[in-house]
């Protein structure tokens, strides 16, 4: 099972390192998965995950403190909402388009009421998310 776990955790970090490429698709809820899956499969491969220049970058303020920076949010949010709204465009079933309706506000929801937003420079007094 272990090896499931650690398997786990390089798929979605190789899927959200392409989102970090890759505008359309969200990096940090892959990465935040890779995170688990390390965890529960190896504490090597977590410690590693950990230390490295992606999870400190889009990972490390949420996790310790639960916030993000508006840049941050924001470029999970619009590619999200983007890929939402082509569904919606694209689904002809009403109960559909009525869940994609409420998915697209409980998200913005949750982003802005439940996670606190900083700036860049309150990151910086935390050393919170920065490169040693």
């Amino acid at each position: 099972m272990r090896v499931l776990f650690i398997v786990l955790g390089f798929l979605f970090m190789g899927i959200g390192i392409i989102g970090v490429i890759i505008p359309i698709l969200p990096t940090a809820p892959f990465l935040l998965l890779s995170g688990f899956f390390f965890a529960k499969g190896s504490k090597k491969f977590h410690d590693w995950f950990i230390s490295t220049k992606l999870y400190k970058k889009h990972l490390e303020s949420f996790v310790k403190s639960k916030s993000m920076t508006l840049k941050s949010k924001l470029s999970i949010l619009i590619p999200v909402t983007i890929m939402l709204i082509i569904a919606f465009i694209f689904v002809n079933n009403l109960h559909a388009r009525i869940a994609l309706i409420i998915l697209i506000i409980v998200k913005y929801l949750y982003f802005f009421i439940c996670i606190k937003t900083i700036k860049y420079d309150e990151r910086v007094e935390n050393n919170v998310g920065l490169e040693e």
